[in-house]
């Protein structure tokens, strides 16, 4: 399949941790949040370009919240009224994106070239085991490893985060999984790739 044809006709979910953490400054003079908030309205816009019915936001920390068919141009509304607090719950909020998308695709819902999630981070999940389990799992209800792609994207410098995303994107059929449907990338990463590539790198990577 052409590479425009495989992140075009998809759905698009950013995932964002709103948990305590992320007013950590790395000495960058702005938080985690801050980057993160910049980070998540660059990839909105170019998800916007491809996904013209709006894309699914979630904002977790010990809970979560979800926002659907966003435009770019809501980003900063949703930021406005959220603030970082709390634990780092993801698996809660990475199961029901991912039963949302299962049901869309029973239903006869989903995009034909399936869906792309971007998880926006900075630290280990609460729960570190629990989502390798949650991938695996679904990586067996998938028809093929492009259909459904979820990237990593870590804001900040937590190296044992760093250490733990590597492992879930280098060792995940290693585990158990039937295709290999996760791409982890920094913040350092991403200002070397174009937004496109790191839409790709969850999918073909």
């Amino acid at each position: 399949m052409d590479i425009n044809e495989i992140v075009n006709n998809r759905d698009y979910t950013l995932i964002i941790d709103k948990s305590s953490s992320l007013n950590t400054d790395d000495g960058m003079g702005k938080t985690r949040w801050e980057i993160a908030q910049e980070s998540t309205f660059a990839l909105a816009q170019k998800c916007d370009e491809l996904d013209c019915d709006g894309i699914t936001i979630y904002l977790y920390s010990g809970r979560f919240r979800r926002y659907d068919n966003v435009t770019a141009g809501k980003i900063k509304d949703i930021y406005a009224v959220n603030e970082p607090m709390g634990k780092s719950d993801l698996k809660s909020v990475l199961q029901d994106a991912l039963e949302n998308y299962f049901q869309r695709k029973a239903e006869g819902e989903a995009k034909a070239n399936g869906e792309t999630m971007l998880v926006i981070t900075d630290g280990i999940p609460d729960e570190p085991k629990e989502i390798i389990k949650l991938i695996i799992d679904a990586t067996h209800r998938i028809d093929n490893g492009e259909e459904l792609g979820i990237s990593f994207i870590q804001v900040g410098k937590d190296r044992k985060a760093t250490e733990y995303f590597k492992a879930l994107d280098d060792l995940l059929e290693d585990a158990g999984a039937k295709f290999d449907i996760v791409d982890t990338v920094t913040l350092e990463d991403m200002q070397q790739m174009s937004l496109s590539q790191v839409l790709l790198n969850a999918l073909i990577d």
